[in-house]
């Protein structure tokens, strides 16, 4: 079995901090910008949806991992705001498929400039934290005396 130092907590709970230092940054910009932080998800998830991917309400909900529900009303508030368009797909009349506005467009791209500009100040620190978690184990060290991987 294999143990955990000190030094892998203070790691642990070391990457949680900054995680939730960046997505903290990510809820006020969301909000300062007009919009909660889970329609900005859905916004970007929108528009960074791989190619092979439909942008129906069952994929997004996948992405954000929400339930279908959820991502309903999500997709609701944020076409009754304008910034997304909800048409039902041609071949299949009972799938409802989302795109982005120019006004949604707009919005992501300001908020997404901006979380770049964060994470290029915030980056180095969220990635030192991440490798002090995944570090590998010294030569030598059998399974038993080294820190775990987590």
């Amino acid at each position: 079995m294999e143990t955990l130092t000190p030094s892998d907590y203070q790691s642990l709970a070391e990457l949680r901090y900054r995680i939730r230092r960046f997505l903290r940054f990510s809820e006020e910009a969301a909000r300062k910008a007009g919009i909660e932080a889970r329609q900005h998800q859905l916004l970007l998830a929108l528009k960074g949806l791989p190619p092979q991917q439909r942008p129906n309400i069952g994929v997004l909900a996948e992405r954000l991992q929400l339930r279908h529900h959820s991502t309903v009303e999500l997709a609701n508030r944020l076409a009754r705001g304008g910034f997304v368009r909800r048409q039902r797909d041609s071949q299949d009349g009972r799938e409802v498929l989302l795109s982005l506005t120019a006004k949604g467009e707009k919005l992501l791209r300001s908020l997404s400039l901006d979380h770049r500009a964060e994470l290029r100040t915030a980056g180095p620190a969220l990635m030192a934290a991440l490798a002090a978690v995944l570090r590998k184990p010294r030569p030598g060290k059998s399974a038993a005396g080294r820190s775990a991987q987590v």
